[in-house]
């Protein structure tokens, strides 16, 4: 099994790396040809793609939710349990939601735009008190 199963070493490893851009939420019937985008997932109402928001404007899709990507630099295991319950509870307390993301390596959030620097104060104490616990 790959990645970190052990919630207190990943708090005392949590380190966000803010990705450039703004990224967008959108619903499309297929993937347009050319649309650069970060996650592509089937749904059974329609297909969702995560995309920089000037891509979706370049292709005329209508989008939702301007976020900013944090990549959470520390490889999870995918059968980690509390991991993302953690860090979403800490982020809810300073009133910001959060659309988490499980690729294979690493976990990523996306938060409102405007919120990321909030956000990665979150993340920076979160570690903080892991380590000292």
């Amino acid at each position: 099994m790959s990645g970190e199963l052990d919630l207190g070493a990943l708090m005392r490893g949590l380190k966000g790396t803010l990705i450039d851009g703004v990224f967008v939420f959108a619903t499309v019937k297929r993937v347009p040809e050319g649309l650069a985008t970060r996650m592509v997932f089937e749904e059974a109402e329609g297909t969702t793609v995560i995309c920089l928001r000037e891509e979706a404007e370049a292709h005329g899709i209508e989008f939702e939710f301007p976020s900013r990507m944090i990549t959470l630099d520390v490889h999870s295991s995918l059968e980690a349990v509390g991991f993302m319950a953690v860090i979403a509870t800490e982020l809810a307390k300073e009133g910001m939601g959060v659309n988490p993301v499980a690729g294979f390596y690493h976990d990523h959030i996306f938060v409102p735009d405007g919120r990321e620097v909030d956000a990665m104060r979150v993340l920076e104490r979160i570690a903080e008190e892991a380590v000292k616990a």
